[in-house]
């Protein structure tokens, strides 16, 4: 995404993108990058900024709640890569691969980002606290409007067996539209898959159990 990337004095960062201000976050081990922006925008005085983000959505409960989006910082670009992600997508374009359905919260038909599976993450969650670990393994639904999809968007009836399917993994290409707060279709990546690659992701009793501790202090 491209916009004008503004620090407060507490720290908390925004980026606007088409007149709109979005939180702009990012993960611990990208905190050397949130400062060398700092500084780079300092040293040129330009705050406007190509950065490499993920999408992060909130889902309300109330179906008439819309759907709220921040994005995480990955990297920024200053026009010195000539490739990786930043010089394979326009601005406001994201590569997007995860499971094709409806989630409870959101009427619009969602693909859903886990995290990818690795030793290294593994070993890290099974050593993680249960608030730490289910933060880690929140998923990222993201909404898609994709008019012509090859396979319909999974919907899980809680009343059918498991002969009603499962979601298929999907690899596209999407843009977003801030005037809309969401986004839209671009092109796919790569055809359906029936089985997603290996993934990680918090269970229900974890989600659950953190739920239960909160409410109890």
């Amino acid at each position: 995404v491209t916009g004008e990337v503004n620090f407060a004095d507490d720290g908390q960062a925004t980026i606007t993108i088409g007149q709109k201000d979005y939180q702009l976050g990012f993960a611990n081990s990208r905190q050397r990058v949130l400062n060398t922006l700092k500084k780079e925008i300092t040293a040129t005085g330009q705050p406007r900024q190509r950065l490499v983000v993920y999408p992060k959505i909130i889902h309300f409960p109330k179906r008439d709640q819309h759907h709220q989006i921040s994005f995480q910082l990955v990297a920024f670009d200053k026009g010195e890569c000539l490739n990786g992600v930043s010089q394979q997508l326009k601005d406001n374009e994201f590569q997007l691969r995860g499971l094709w359905q409806f989630i409870p919260v959101c009427r619009v038909p969602c693909i859903s980002v886990m995290k990818n599976f690795s030793k290294e993450r593994l070993d890290y969650i099974k050593k993680a606290d249960l608030d730490q670990k289910v933060r880690f393994l929140k998923s990222s639904h993201v909404p898609i409007s994709w008019k012509d999809s090859p396979t319909k968007p999974f919907r899980f009836n809680p009343k059918a067996g498991k002969e009603q399917g499962h979601a298929t993994f999907v690899q596209i290409k999407a843009k977003f539209l801030p005037q809309r707060n969401s986004f839209t279709f671009v092109e796919q990546l790569a055809p359906p898959l029936e089985d997603a690659p290996k993934f990680l992701k918090a269970s229900k009793d974890d989600k659950a159990s953190l739920q239960k501790s909160k409410k109890s202090r």
